[in-house]
C-alpha cells in the first residue's frame, strides 16, 4: 500500500471514529437535557430582553420586566437540576479534551492534564448563571441582563464543546450569536471567569 493510500485509511478512520465518539456525546447530553426546556427558555429569555431593551414606553417595560424575572426563575431551577442530574454521569464519560479539534477516545488516550471534566463545568455555569440573576453587586438592569445573556451563551458554547470540540463551539458561537468566544468569556462575572478558565485550562 503507497503512503498516500495509508493517509486515506488513516483519515476515513479518524473521521468515522470521531463521528461515532461525537454521536455517542450528544445522546449522553440529550438524554439529561432532554427533561428540561432550557433551550427554549434561553432563547425566550434572551429574545425578551432585546425586547425590553428596545420598548421606549415605561408602562409596558414594566409588566414585560416581571415576565423576563420570572422566565430567569425558571431557567435557573432548571439549570441547577440540569447540573444535579449530569453530575450523576459516570466519571469517564464526562472527560473532556482541552485540545481544540475533537479527538476520538481521548479519555484513555490523553493525560489527565489534557482533559477537564464536563460535570464540574455544567455546575460551574448554573452557579454562575444563579450568580448573575441574584445580582449581589446591584447591576443596573441593562447590564445585569448583558451579564446574564453572557453566561448563557458560554454555557452553550460548553455543550457544544462537549459534543464536538473546541473549536466547533468557537465557530457556532460566532456563527450563531456574532460574538466571539473572548467576549463570551470578558462578558460574565469575574468569579465565573475565574473558575472556567482554571477548569478548561484555556489562556484569555
Amino acid at each position: 500500500m503507497s503512503f498516500l493510500s495509508w493517509i486515506f485509511v488513516l483519515a476515513a478512520s479518524y473521521a468515522v471514529l470521531n463521528a461515532f465518539e461525537q454521536r455517542r456525546r450528544i445522546a449522553l447530553l440529550g438524554s439529561v437535557l432532554r427533561g428540561y426546556q432550557i433551550e427554549r427558555l434561553m432563547e425566550q429569555l434572551m429574545e425578551g430582553y432585546l425586547r425590553w431593551l428596545d420598548e421606549q414606553d415605561p408602562q409596558r417595560r414594566a409588566p414585560l420586566w416581571n415576565m423576563l424575572l420570572e422566565t430567569e426563575r425558571t431557567l435557573a431551577g432548571q439549570m441547577a437540576g440540569f447540573a444535579r442530574d449530569f453530575a450523576a454521569v459516570p466519571a469517564h464519560q464526562a472527560q473532556v479534551s482541552k485540545l481544540p479539534f475533537g479527538m476520538p477516545y481521548a479519555q484513555q488516550l490523553l493525560p489527565r492534564a489534557r482533559l477537564f471534566d464536563a460535570r464540574r463545568l455544567f455546575e460551574l455555569h448554573a452557579r454562575g448563571l444563579q450568580a448573575a440573576m441574584d445580582n449581589a453587586a446591584h447591576r443596573k438592569d441593562k447590564d445585569r441582563a448583558y451579564m446574564i445573556s453572557a453566561e448563557l451563551l458560554l454555557f452553550q458554547h460548553s455543550c457544544h464543546w462537549f459534543c464536538r470540540s473546541r473549536s466547533v463551539a468557537d465557530a457556532r458561537l460566532l456563527a450563531r450569536h456574532q460574538t466571539p468566544w473572548r467576549q463570551a468569556v470578558a462578558s460574565v462575572s469575574d468569579e465565573t471567569r475565574s473558575d472556567y478558565l482554571a477548569l478548561v485550562g484555556r489562556s484569555f
